[in-house]
């Protein structure tokens, strides 16, 4: 069935309280979507942000960003009041978020919820009784990670590779004792994420009931300073000291004489495949609590994967090992039933990778971007199947428009050539790519919003390889016009794309 979606961050969407939220703006793009006849909106990992404010460096691939909380849903349950939530400041600019400011005031604000949620709690019952069933079935990751996060923040920060000994080795005693004398500081995490779920659950319901799916990242490695490592190294590969015994990265290559060295901690595969992948299952399931259809970010892992040293400080000496391959998804198909999952397979077109990818059954990625900067790519509209998605472009690239500004003249006239267009105007071409996606016979294709509003580089969400300015790049207020929702809706149609109603 064709389809098409947006590409459209939750922390992009405009808010007045420094960044995107679960708040009516939110409910607004769903009724945005609706309109646009879009079947899918994608979202980048709502997990909360670790090292560079990076969705992919993670503190838990479990929990939820409390950033994402709405401030104004909050009101509505008497959590909190106008004249608190407008006296704190989370940034002066409406196009960027301050990570800076969200960090050292945001929790302020949900600590005052906190105290009046726990008075609530006396008397509404049904409340009470909603709160303790989320962490009864929660429990096998919210114990954990609300405790992490209580030492974190005693450590002023530090990785808990740097804690006293008895805390990183998780010794029961020690486990009790700072249980109790961080008590309140652990329920807060509860209500945080008790918070975020159940404000995530009603938006998502909202545009399932609206015929829209969620479309959700899911990194293929977690960060090492995280809750998952801390409390079930043994999925990882550890040493007697629980320091990783290798780490991952990117083999030495023309782009890099010395290779690229993420520090990312490596699977145990064989220890995995023997607990039938009972880790990766949760993982899953707990995806599938937050989406409707899993982007798997860096499929190739499962393939193969790179293998540094630990100490080292390039990738040098690093060595490319086996992945789980096939066996993982056919444990995880027996175990959880039919698995929703686009694989992203961007640049690694290996006979290993093609063939895993054509045994899952799973829908690869096409990028036009690449497919008009490499004469007969594998990205461009001849070369595209049935079961794939096409993208203009990823979080990971520069804006179509910009793009289009930036390739050399040769390139620019190849992409002219081969979508027949006669657009002198960069915008009018940034609208004929989007059209070419449109036009694959790709089941799906994604469209990010900067290149339907013709945004340039100031849009970026993201340029790998850098640690600053990412992740930052907000929607101004009312920026969507009913013009934009009946192009996109017109594109849409004339391409067979608008999602069928579903049968009850």
């Amino acid at each position: 069935m064709r389809e098409s979606g947006i590409l459209f961050p939750v922390f992009s969407i405009p808010s007045r309280f420094g960044i995107g939220s679960f708040s009516k703006e939110a409910y607004d793009f769903v009724d945005f979507l609706e309109g646009a006849a879009q079947g899918y909106w994608q979202i980048l990992p709502i997990g909360p942000t670790g090292y560079g404010n990076s969705p992919y460096q993670s503190f838990s691939a479990f929990a939820g960003n409390p950033y994402f909380i709405s401030p104004e849903k909050l009101i509505e349950d008497e959590l909190l009041t106008w004249d608190e939530c407008n006296s704190a400041f989370f940034g002066g600019d409406e196009n960027k978020v301050d990570y800076g400011a969200m960090y050292e005031n945001r929790d302020k604000l949900l600590k005052i919820a906190f105290g009046r949620f726990r008075e609530q709690l006396k008397d509404r019952k049904e409340l009470d009784r909603e709160y303790k069933s989320f962490c009864k079935k929660e429990i096998d990751w919210l114990d954990d990670y609300a405790l992490f996060t209580a030492i974190k923040s005693k450590m002023n920060g530090a990785s808990w590779l740097t804690w006293e000994d008895d805390l990183k080795r998780r010794k029961a005693s020690a486990l009790e004792k700072v249980k109790k004398e961080l008590k309140e500081d652990v329920e807060f995490v509860y209500f945080k994420q008790f918070i975020f779920d159940r404000q995530w659950r009603a938006l998502r319901k909202y545009a399932n009931e609206k015929n829209v799916k969620i479309i959700g990242d899911l990194p293929f490695y977690v960060s090492l300073d995280s809750a998952d490592c801390w409390s079930h190294p043994e999925v990882f590969l550890m040493d007697k000291n629980l320091n990783p015994k290798v780490v991952a990265g990117c083999a030495p290559d023309a782009f890099s004489r010395t290779g690229q060295l993420w520090g990312n901690p490596i699977y145990d595969w064989k220890a995995q495949a023997k607990d039938e992948y009972g880790w990766w299952e949760r993982r899953i399931r707990r995806n599938y609590d937050f989406y409707d259809v899993i982007r798997i970010d860096h499929f190739h892992g499962f393939c193969e994967y790179y293998a540094i040293p630990y100490e080292d400080e390039t990738a040098e000496n690093g060595k490319l090992c086996k992945g789980p391959g096939i066996d993982l998804f056919n444990t995880l198909k027996k175990k959880i039933g039919d698995l929703r999952i686009i694989a992203e397979d961007l640049g690694n077109n290996t006979p290993e990778n093609e063939a895993l990818l054509k045994e899952s059954g799973f829908p690869g990625m096409k990028v036009l971007q690449y497919g008009f900067t490499s004469w007969d790519s594998c990205y461009v509209n001849h070369r595209h199947i049935n079961n794939c998605v096409v993208y203009t472009g990823t979080h990971d690239n520069t804006p179509t428009r910009a793009w289009v500004e930036e390739i050399n003249d040769g390139e620019r006239s190849f992409c002219r050539r081969y979508i027949n267009s006669q657009n002198s105007d960069y915008g009018q071409l940034v609208w004929d790519i989007i059209r070419e996606a449109y036009r694959s016979v790709a089941d799906l294709c994604i469209i990010p919003l900067q290149d339907y509003l013709c945004l340039g580089r100031e849009a970026r969400l993201n340029t790998p390889g850098t640690s600053d300015g990412n992740w930052e790049w907000r929607l101004k207020p009312n920026f969507l016009s009913e013009d934009l929702k009946r192009s996109i809706r017109e594109m849409t149609e004339l391409y067979s794309r608008v999602p069928k109603i579903p049968e009850d």
